[in-house]
């Protein structure tokens, strides 16, 4: 017990070593969960509307769209 408030004090945190490991490792886990989810975000975005226009700009990604809002036609 003695030892545990002893690398409480020299911790910056003020987490024991086993905390510090166990916070760490959620963190990570978190961390990569995370961007694992932008990064198949990123990609759909991409699948739906690319960021970079076709040869003829931005239109050429809407050619045959008549009305941006069909009920106003």
């Amino acid at each position: 017990m003695a030892n545990d408030t002893d690398d409480r004090k020299s911790s910056l945190s003020g987490l024991s070593e086993r905390e510090a490991k166990e916070f760490h490792s959620i963190f990570m886990t978190s961390f990569v969960v995370f961007v694992v989810i932008a990064i198949i975000a990123h990609f759909l975005a991409w699948q739906w509307r690319p960021w970079l226009p076709g040869p003829k700009g931005y239109s050429s990604l809407i050619d045959g769209v008549t009305a941006a809002l069909p009920f106003l036609a």
